[in-house]
């Protein structure tokens, strides 16, 4: 039985996508493979794996223990780039963070990515690449899922919208990075369709621009509705509710959000980064901006024909990132990791 010693602090603030994707690796890792792994989270005795998933500064001093960690896997959930638009960091601490995060990531023996485009990234901060793997994230279909037809007419009672509303969901930290600008107009120039954004200030007064996305969380249009951080129970209804799922983000490494979208069978509509290509090119309605978000909302709206077409990518997609395949693919990675 491997032992393997989790580390990650990710769960300490809630609404953000790191301690979503910790969670369902746990979860999926202990309910798979309990004879095959044995997992302690954040406990310093000696493992054949210390796998980090958080750059905690105790985390980077542990790994000079080396004889007691094992191998050291690090998990890349974001680079200096990703964080930008993020959080509100004067300028100094900021270039001492980012100098520290590549420092915790050459620190480790191997390196695990969410999306294979930051591997030449990494590269260039002067980490080899045959160190670096790529290993999508994924979600539990247990959590979230696509309701029945009655399901969904229900829940779109009981919070309150109208069966023929045509509604637009966006979910992800309330900060410049996720587009909220963006979504904001969209809502705006929209006043016949609903928009609802789930998610909220993970990281309170020091989120990018929070004072002036407060004063919208706080009197936001009538057909704009921000839910606040919610449980997954929540979540599930708004993406069965949604007509469309929208991700206006200028940065992103593989958000948990357009998995979740994919499981629950719902279009998915993105500001299309180069980094998408990669992982999920041609299943989603891609737009460079929000003049084109406009245009392709007003098409959508008017026609359910190409909706289907793209509910039916979602599920697609839903089946190549589900829990099952990803599964093996972490199972092979551990078991190989010993043998390098």
């Amino acid at each position: 039985m491997l032992k393997i010693n989790m580390f990650s602090s990710a769960d300490k603030v809630k609404g953000q996508g790191v301690g979503s994707a910790y969670k369902e690796l746990i979860k999926m890792l202990t309910k798979t493979f309990p004879e095959e792994f044995d997992i302690k989270i954040n406990k310093y005795t000696k493992s054949d794996i210390a796998h980090y998933h958080t750059v905690d500064p105790f985390f980077f001093i542990s790994t000079f223990f080396k004889k007691r960690r094992g191998i050291r896997i690090g998990y890349v959930h974001f680079l200096p780039e990703t964080l930008e638009g993020s959080i509100a960091i004067f300028s100094p601490f900021q270039k001492m963070f980012d100098r520290y995060l590549i420092s915790f990531y050459k620190r480790m023996d191997q390196l695990v990515v969410v999306n294979p485009s930051f591997i030449p990234k990494l590269e260039m901060a002067g980490i080899k690449t045959d160190k670096v793997t790529y290993i999508p994230n994924f979600v539990s279909s247990e959590d979230f899922y696509e309701m029945t037809i009655a399901e969904k007419e229900k829940w779109r009672s009981e919070l309150t919208y109208k069966q023929d509303d045509f509604i637009v969901f966006g979910a992800g930290q309330i900060q410049q990075r996720k587009g909220l600008d963006d979504f904001i107009k969209l809502a705006m120039d929209n006043p016949d369709i609903q928009f609802v954004w789930a998610g909220g200030f993970s990281f309170g007064k020091i989120t990018d621009g929070y004072d002036r996305y407060k004063k919208v969380y706080d009197n936001p249009p009538k057909n704009l509705k921000f839910t606040g951080i919610i449980d997954r129970d929540e979540l599930v209804k708004y993406y069965n509710v949604a007509d469309v799922f929208l991700l206006p983000s200028y940065n992103e490494l593989f958000p948990m959000c357009i998995l979740e979208a994919f499981n629950c069978g719902t279009p998915i509509m993105l500001r299309d980064l180069e980094l998408y290509h990669a992982i999920i090119d041609n299943q989603y309605i891609d737009t460079k901006n929000v003049a084109e978000m406009q245009k392709a909302l007003t098409q959508l709206k008017n026609n359910p024909n190409m909706l289907q077409i793209y509910k039916e990518k979602s599920k697609e997609s839903a089946k190549y990132y589900s829990e099952e395949n990803v599964a093996k693919i972490w199972y092979e990675y551990y078991t190989k990791s010993l043998k390098k």
